[in-house]
């Protein structure tokens, strides 16, 4: 009898046709009735300065036409994902952005920063998720059912649409950022770790907008003698440094 009920509570299983590519995901969610779907993704995860943005966003069924193109914010060139970024923003059923500033980040840690972002990036959304995907990891607390989707920004449409609103607008940060602190580059390298970027915090050491929690921010802290100018939680203080989303380093 148990068996029973518990079958009973779970969702029918949806069947993918290979051919509806990134939509399918989505689709079959909807044609189950656990619509609208939501996708979440981050932007500057990996990176040592600037924010860390999240983005929700629930496209319209069968949209598929009207943003071709729409794949992962990472594959497209600059250019394409700011089109993206203009259409999906026009055609989304609804969208939210987070943005969590350094000095959160190095007060928490990265990880628990893009779990608290992604839940207030759901929490945020005025149409209520029926099912939401999240790119690459299970978040808990969330205000609809979830799973986590294996690179989801290149496997279902709606999380590679919160990929490009959450990388633009970090990108837009970051060219701003620059305006003020133009001589780490911050246009260049986006606040990632790159060769340029740790050439030029060596020889000026870290600003107000690095994380001061990560080692390679710290260490350059430390050689020019200069402290955080935030808190940084004792749990979370000279992290290793991730690079671009991969194993730390």
């Amino acid at each position: 009898m148990t068996g029973v009920l518990e079958g009973a509570l779970r969702p029918p299983r949806a069947v993918l046709r290979r051919d509806t590519g990134t939509w399918g995901l989505e689709t079959a969610l909807h044609r189950r009735g656990l619509g609208p779907v939501a996708g979440v993704d981050e932007a500057g995860r990996g990176a040592c300065a600037g924010p860390l943005v999240i983005a929700s966003c629930v496209l319209r069924p069968g949209d598929a036409a009207r943003l071709d193109g729409l794949t992962d914010s990472k594959l497209m060139t600059a250019a394409a994902r700011d089109r993206m970024y203009d259409l999906v923003r026009a055609r989304a059923v609804d969208h939210a952005v987070v943005v969590v500033p350094a000095a959160e980040v190095d007060s928490t840690g990265v990880h628990f920063a893009n779990i608290e972002g992604m839940r207030r990036a759901v929490a945020r959304l005025s149409t209520h998720p029926g099912y939401v995907l999240v790119d690459g990891f299970r978040v808990p607390g969330l205000t609809a059912p979830s799973t986590p989707v294996l690179k989801g920004d290149q496997a279902a449409a709606c999380v590679a649409a919160a990929s490009v609103l959450a990388k633009v607008t970090r990108d837009r940060i970051m060219a701003a950022m620059h305006d003020e602190l133009p001589h780490y580059a911050f246009d260049v390298h986006k606040g990632y770790c790159t060769g340029l970027h740790t050439r030029a915090l060596r020889e000026h050491g870290p600003s107000h907008e690095h994380r001061w929690s990560y080692a390679n921010v710290a260490a350059a802290g430390v050689a020019h003698g200069l402290r955080a100018p935030h808190r940084v939680a004792l749990s979370v203080a000279a992290t290793a440094v991730v690079q671009n989303g991969g194993p730390p380093q």
